[in-house]
């Protein structure tokens, strides 16, 4: 997802949370305006304090049921439909709320604040969402958080997709490059702009094409961490997960590559700054402990930092506890040996112990490990000051595990499916048998976590994570 749609699904949270309250309140102090007072006086005794509270736990409910219903996910629906969305989305709501009050035999004051705070609210939020759309397309046409399409195909479609957004700039898309057929040139071609960061996705209309080269372009798409979009009539590509809108009459379905978007992101980024600075304000005497072996063992440095390859390809550094002597550990940081000669090491090592096969290493019993960093090893306790890549942003407390550059040089096309999310410090395949795992077991179930992500599918993972830490499988 782009900034700007990002940074609008963020703002919409808050500024949805207000507008109910304030429709809320509306519908309070509608109720005792003398025009109704005087057709129907107020028998009820409800202070403002007390409503505040029952509005407050409302909005929650009414959240909720928005991020559920996909109203915090970037879509290209019309805003007819958003307002259908949102009509269907607070009835849901207050069906939960009306639920709740029989079922716990609580009682309401009032039937008239009610449904007035239920129109009133989907009033509200229908000229909120228009504002907000009004906002995003004047920064459309002055070119700001556009997305950088390449439209693929010969057909009318791809001519009106094609005339629609050059004329229409409220659509917020800029057409970086148009091909006939996707071919080993428009793949060059369309690589480059990806590695430029000059596109953000591929919009397809040959309707023509065979299920080869349908598939050849969803690698491509993962591999390069770029959105497709399907003109409507190839639903033959089988069970994908899809979201279908027009644009001048021609139907479009955009694959979903992951759960992990909108709001699921938003979500996912909060739970993980929470936690993670709950979890280092947990650990912190751990955390202590094991940097005072380090330094009474073995000396500085205490930290060390591993060059590894993250979301959408990105470079950063990861955190850990030195486990290895500093004379072996690669790296560009102070304090460590003679890198050639380290790295000579390595390579040997790699040769003759690796457990592993495929892109990725593991090797057994490392001589190179001191006495106290293999027993930080053994419970996972050097992996620990990734808590703070957590806390920055550059992992997440779960996902895929993060690899090398040297290593994800090697990867198959495939394998890059692995850098459309964050990466973890637990994860579904390290929760499935840690360094046992082949490396394609290790893929095939990573890309099924971001497939079928979930908040619940993250706090099974997180629950499992300190058993398999303790019965140490897989540790080395």
């Amino acid at each position: 997802m782009k900034r700007p749609d990002l940074f609008f699904t963020a703002v919409l949270v808050p500024l949805d949370a207000m507008t109910i309250f304030g429709a809320a309140l509306a519908a309070y102090h509608l109720r005792l305006a003398p025009v109704f007072t005087r057709v129907r006086p107020v028998i009820f005794d409800l202070s403002l304090e007390r409503f505040g509270q029952a509005a407050a736990a409302a909005v929650l409910v009414w959240i909720a049921v928005f991020a559920l219903s996909g109203l915090y996910r970037f879509s290209r629906r019309r805003f007819a439909e958003e307002l259908k969305q949102i009509f269907l989305a607070g009835s849901a709501a207050m069906a939960v709320i009306f639920a709740f009050l029989f079922f716990t035999l609580e009682a309401f004051d009032s039937r008239f604040i009610v449904l007035a705070g239920w129109g009133l609210a989907v009033v509200f939020l229908s000229l909120e969402r228009f504002v907000i759309r009004s906002i995003q397309r004047s920064l459309y046409v002055l070119g700001i958080g556009v997305r950088r399409t390449a439209i693929i195909g010969s057909n009318d479609a791809a001519r009106i997709l094609r005339e629609t957004f050059e004329r229409r700039r409220r659509f917020g898309v800029d057409v970086m490059a148009t091909h006939e057929t996707f071919d080993d040139n428009t793949e060059v071609s369309l690589r480059r702009l990806a590695r430029a960061h000059s596109i953000d996705e591929i919009l397809f209309t040959d309707t023509e094409a065979d299920r080869e080269t349908l598939a050849r372009l969803k690698t491509f798409s993962d591999v390069e961490h770029i959105n497709l979009v399907y003109s409507a009539d190839l639903f033959s590509v089988g069970s994908l997960r899809m979201e279908v809108a027009t644009i001048s009459g021609v139907p479009l379905m955009t694959i979903k590559k992951t759960p992990l978007d909108g709001w699921g992101a938003i979500y996912k980024r909060s739970f993980d700054g929470a936690a993670s600075l709950l979890l280092i304000a947990i650990t912190s005497p751990l955390l202590l402990a094991a940097a005072i072996g380090i330094l009474l063992e073995s000396g500085r440095p205490i930290l060390f930092k591993n060059e590894r390859i993250g979301e959408a390809g990105k470079r950063f550094n990861t955190l850990k506890f030195r486990s290895m002597k500093a004379e072996f550990c690669i790296g560009s940081q102070k304090g460590l040996g003679n890198q050639e000669r380290a790295q000579a090491v390595e390579e040997d090592l790699i040769r003759r112990k690796s457990i592993k096969e495929g892109p990725v290493y593991k090797i057994m019993d490392d001589p190179r490990v001191t006495r106290w960093g293999r027993f930080m090893r053994k419970y996972s306790v050097d992996e620990l000051p990734q808590l703070f890549n957590v806390l920055a942003g550059s992992m997440s407390l779960v996902g895929p595990r993060p690899h090398q550059p040297r290593e994800v040089d090697r990867y198959e096309p495939h394998h890059r499916k692995v850098h459309t999310v964050r990466p973890g410090i637990s994860g579904l395949a390290q929760t499935s048998g840690r360094s046992d795992l082949k490396f394609e077991d290790e893929v095939r179930l990573d890309t099924f976590y971001i497939e079928n992500w979930s908040p619940w599918l993250d706090v099974v993972i997180l629950l499992k994570t300190p058993f398999v830490v303790l019965f140490r499988k897989g540790a080395y």
